[in-house]
């Protein structure tokens, strides 16, 4: 009833204000507000490759230090993560792996890393991680994880704050081979093959040059044996 009665008042003050004088032209409010969101849809991509490419730069220290609270702050609470054997794993997951240490390496190194901005919240980082002398103490064994390995991470922004939502990464299986097959360059050695251009003296045969030396008709000078009658002819008288 309180409801029904202030819906009533609201609109008896309304028509009083529709009958005041001067009132029936009045302005309608300023649609310049309606753009106001607009700046904040446009994405400010160098902070945002910024702060994705820190976030990223930082596993090396992350994984040295066993710094698992680092990795809680930074995985989503549903974060989905697939291993390169094809595991998948949890946020909490995630973080007691790195404390306990399982993995060693000499050097773990991130390369050749890409932003794609989606949105002012979303993005995917790409890149390379090189381990070298790497070892993952399983309960029975150690393993040699010792290798190359590309990986796709995709962040949201939520809070204000980067996270990640989904990894994924694969092993790389004989990263050296492109660099390593030189030998079909090595083949311009055969069709460099010398035996091949001696055949020049073919186009070299002087024979066929010293043609032009039939125009000036040398041939004919060397007929001169044709007179050698001639002195025989002057012994006779």
């Amino acid at each position: 009833m309180k409801k029904f009665l202030s819906a009533a008042i609201f609109s008896l003050v309304g028509l009083l204000v529709l009958v005041q004088p001067g009132c029936t032209n009045a302005p309608s409010p300023p649609a310049t507000n309606v753009n106001t969101a607009a700046p904040e849809a446009t994405p400010n991509e160098a902070e945002i490759r910024k702060e994705l490419l820190r976030i990223e730069n930082d596993w090396p220290r992350i994984m040295k230090e066993r710094d698992g609270q680092a990795v809680r702050r930074l995985d989503a609470d549903d974060v989905h993560l697939l291993s390169w054997d094809g595991s998948l794993s949890t946020k909490e997951e995630d973080a007691k792996f790195i404390e306990s240490g399982a993995i060693t390496s000499d050097s773990f190194e991130m390369n050749d890393l890409q932003v794609k901005i989606l949105d002012k919240d979303a993005a995917v980082v790409t890149g390379m991680i090189d381990i070298k002398g790497g070892k993952y103490k399983a309960p029975d064994r150690t393993i040699d994880v010792s290798g190359q390995y590309r990986f796709v991470d995709t962040f949201a922004r939520r809070n204000n704050e980067w996270k990640l939502v989904a990894s994924t990464s694969v092993k790389v299986l004989n990263p050296t081979a492109p660099t390593a097959s030189p030998t079909p360059k090595a083949s311009p050695v055969v069709a460099a093959s010398p035996a091949t251009k001696p055949s020049p003296s073919t186009k070299e045969t002087p024979s066929t040059k010293a043609t032009p030396i039939a125009k000036p008709s040398p041939a004919r000078r060397p007929s001169p044996l044709k007179p050698a009658p001639t002195p025989v002819k002057t012994q006779t008288p």
